[in-house]
């Protein structure tokens, strides 16, 4: 065989490995770290700290897969989400897996953040928490009070709360009370008798 061929198969071999060892074949039973998540030494709790972003779902997935039996994610500092999509459908991977949720002592969730508390299936939280929301902006300047209230625009965020197993009139009115609250730039800090209102600990 000359060089070239061997180098060549080389290449090819060591591409196949490459592929062959892609994250779907990997085992996560031994990482504990998932960015935003971190796995606690009972196996069954969560730490959150973070930012949800695009790739949340997959670190979601794997750490699902390596232990498969969390029941509590604790959050700590969840500011928000900058992708809507892949925050929804973690938060229903969240609920699908009756997986609990809980706010810590001085600890805060916003905007994204809440939308993922809300998907636990028990909310429960510690003194001091605090809960923000706000409207949306699309990027183009439009922020979600810019709509009509039967724009399709809002359905999304309405529907992922139905999907949650929220009934269609909290959904819709939760919603609508967020985007109200505060412009995208600014965050409203919910009260007690407004989460005591929503339910959004239960």
């Amino acid at each position: 065989m000359n060089q070239l061929k061997f180098r060549t198969l080389l290449f090819f071999t060591a591409l196949t490995f490459m592929v062959s060892c892609s994250d779907d074949d990997k085992d996560y039973s031994q990482q504990t770290k998932f960015d935003i998540f971190t796995v606690q030494a009972d196996r069954k709790t969560v730490y959150m700290n973070g930012e949800i972003d695009t790739r949340t779902l997959s670190d979601f997935k794997h750490m699902l897969e390596g232990h498969p039996d969390i029941n509590l994610i604790k959050m700590f500092e969840v500011p928000g989400s900058n992708d809507d999509e892949t925050n929804f459908k973690v938060g229903k991977l969240l609920r699908q897996n009756k997986i609990n949720t809980h706010l810590v002592d001085k600890g805060m969730i916003a905007s994204g953040g809440v939308d993922f508390f809300l998907a636990g299936v028990k909310r429960t939280h510690e003194e001091n928490g605090a809960v923000g929301v706000h409207s949306w902006s699309d990027g183009d300047g439009k922020q979600a009070t810019d709509f009509p209230d039967d724009s399709h625009e809002h359905r999304a965020n309405i529907k992922y709360y139905e999907d949650l197993g929220y009934s269609a009139e909290w959904a819709k009115e939760f919603y609508f009370f967020t985007i109200k609250a505060a412009p995208a730039d600014d965050i409203y800090w919910m009260t007690k008798k407004e989460l005591d209102k929503y339910k959004v600990f239960n």
